[in-house]
């Protein structure tokens, strides 16, 4: 028996925006041009302090999708946005649910390339196109038990137009909501960085998740990079650094939880991020500067690495 068809006004697009009104104004844009359009565009404010909200009014006449609007009392990070967007799209009873930053564009096509792939995967990463319309190299897979991405996956796809993948980027996950119901929300506890991985993961243990190779998305911020040939680096900050360090141990949490915790491998994976953070310092923003907040990250990890009340994100009810 072959599955069901793909139905466009079954998926909802979750965008995740936090002051930055005029790049959201050009997502929205975006969307509204698509064909076929989703059945609901559900927009997480991070309580944003400029016009956000008088652009969102300005899209609702004529936009075809439903707009749903939540502007949340206090900043949560991309983590908190994300596992909101996905709660509300999932009550809302969306069976596909698309996750993106408010600083990309859909192409026209984008819902109907991704709905192609519906029938046979639930869990699904399209392709994006970089700011300077190169081709953006996502590493779609970790070394599991490092806990760190693979920086030179294979990037060629062959006839089958997709590879497996073990890992999760939230400028573009696309998953299904039997998947939601299983591994629970993204983890808000992240607030940034690496909890989109986490979910990619969790959701690559229940399902054959995959990458295919199917351009749907395009960034329209320009970010300093430093060009390493088939991938860039790019710039950071002083928050990212924080906790790129702080969530190592999320991760450790989520890993002992699931039976793929490796004390030295995992190690191993934070001194590899460490030192790919100082390297980001050195060569990208061509400073050392910045350092401590990696070992201030460190430091708070540990603490919540030895919490013993801590506990996954929970299942959802059917």
């Amino acid at each position: 028996m072959s599955a069901a068809p793909f139905a466009p006004e079954s998926a909802a697009i979750v965008v995740v925006t936090f002051n930055r009104s005029h790049l959201l104004s050009g997502l929205l844009t975006s969307i509204r041009a698509m064909d076929p359009q989703p059945g609901r565009v559900v927009i997480i404010d991070n309580a944003s302090s400029d016009d956000t909200t008088e652009v969102v009014e300005s899209f609702r006449e004529g936009f075809g999708a439903e707009i749903v609007y939540r502007r949340l009392e206090t900043n949560t990070g991309g983590s908190g946005g994300f596992s909101e967007g996905a709660r509300t799209a999932y009550d809302l009873g969306a069976e596909w649910i698309w996750l993106m930053d408010d600083d990309v564009e859909v192409l026209p096509d984008g819902l109907a390339r991704m709905g192609a792939w519906a029938p046979r995967f639930k869990s699904i990463q399209g392709r994006r196109y970089d700011y300077d319309g190169s081709e953006f190299y996502w590493q779609y897979r970790i070394a599991e038990r490092m806990g760190i991405p693979i920086p030179f996956a294979p990037s060629g796809f062959g006839a089958s137009g997709f590879k497996e993948m073990n890992s999760g980027c939230f400028e573009g996950m696309f998953i299904h909501r039997s998947i939601v119901q299983r591994i629970g929300l993204p983890d808000p506890r992240f607030f940034i960085y690496w909890d989109d991985q986490m979910y990619g993961w969790l959701a690559s243990r229940q399902t054959t998740s995959v990458i295919v190779n199917e351009f749907v998305l395009r960034r329209t911020r320009e970010i300093r990079q430093w060009d390493m040939g088939i991938r860039h680096m790019n710039a950071s900050s002083n928050a990212y650094r924080y906790y790129i360090m702080r969530n190592r141990a999320y991760i450790k949490h989520y890993y002992r939880e699931h039976g793929a915790y490796s004390p030295v491998l995992f190690a191993l994976g934070t001194a590899a991020t460490f030192c790919k953070e100082l390297i980001r310092l050195v060569f990208v923003e061509r400073t050392v500067r910045g350092t401590s907040n990696l070992f201030r990250g460190l430091r708070d990890g540990g603490r919540i690495s030895r919490d013993r009340s801590w506990r996954p994100m929970p299942a959802l009810e059917a």
